[in-house]
């Protein structure tokens, strides 16, 4: 008997590790955190362990629903941290050129500017909309998992399309985006303040996520004139002794700020065809040590 629940565990950790990758995807896209994710899922595996595994007919779905619903209630607690966070909450940032788990399916839902926006959906259309974008579940199988009606599942996806459609332009390329990022941090190091204003949108956002952490501003800077000034004050102090690396952030590219050997910052913008929209400075180290933070 302890052979064949041997053999059976081995069956249940070979059927686990072959979904855990849509499995991380799932969560890290519900709570913009990859340790979170990680809990979330290691208490997936804890679940499936304890189950009565012979009367589910479909373990990958079976799983998934457990994350989602897991993730579903995690999201509700995230919430309220990060509405008690000292300044703007950024996600973790995720090297997806490093790490297969998300770059193993599709890249929607991943960019960090559309993980901004999904924070402001319930976590039922958050989660809706994560599996619709990001895995192109069929909607009755949403229904199933967020235990609504099939036609709920549809109004769910449609207004968080359009809630997020409302929030962002339409973006631009990738190799755009890189182009515009290499001229912003080119323009930054320098203080030109005249090329920082041509490369933005009139009403460009520059969020600083310190976490309280390290220094950063505690308030979204806005608008291509006091953004420039902006980074202007600050650039000789700020990119002194700096080394800047490429890396590819959570499907976008960004740079990786190091000082001494060590990561204090990854940088990305958005951008649309007005230029950048947005600018991103994940700087709380406790988000950086996948990059190399002390």
């Amino acid at each position: 008997m302890a052979e064949i629940a041997g053999v059976d565990l081995d069956q249940a950790t070979a059927v686990f590790a072959e979904v855990r990758p849509r499995l991380f995807g799932i969560a890290y896209r519900m709570l913009g955190s990859a340790v979170d994710a990680e809990d979330l899922v290691q208490e997936t595996w804890l679940r499936w362990q304890a189950c009565d595994r012979s009367v589910v007919l479909n373990p990958a779905a079976y799983l998934a629903t457990a994350t989602t619903r897991l993730a579903i209630n995690a999201s509700q607690t995230a919430r309220a941290r990060h509405e008690a966070y000292v300044g703007p909450w950024l996600p973790e940032p995720v090297d997806t050129s490093a790490d297969p788990q998300l770059g193993a399916e599709q890249d929607s839902a991943l960019e960090v500017a559309v993980l901004v926006l999904l924070e402001k959906l319930t976590p039922t259309q958050r989660a809706a909309y994560v599996l619709r974008e990001a895995f192109d579940y069929p909607y009755r199988q949403i229904a199933e998992i967020i235990q609504v009606t099939e036609t709920s599942a549809r109004q769910l996806v449609s207004r968080a399309r359009r809630q997020l459609a409302d929030g962002r332009r339409t973006p631009v390329t990738g190799p755009e985006q890189r182009r515009l990022l290499t001229a912003f941090v080119a323009a930054a190091r320098e203080g030109d303040l005249a090329a920082l204003e041509e490369l933005f949108a009139a009403d460009v956002v520059s969020y600083s996520d310190g976490g309280g952490v390290v220094r950063a501003s505690r308030i979204p800077v806005r608008g291509s004139v006091t953004v420039a000034k902006y980074v202007r004050a600050f650039a000789e102090r700020f990119w002194e002794g700096v080394e800047v690396s490429w890396a590819t952030v959570n499907g976008d590219s960004a740079v990786l700020l190091r000082r001494e050997g060590t990561t204090f910052a990854v940088l990305t913008v958005a951008a649309s065809a007005e230029g950048i929209d947005q600018i991103f400075w994940m700087m709380n180290p406790g988000k950086l040590t996948s990059f190399g933070c002390a």
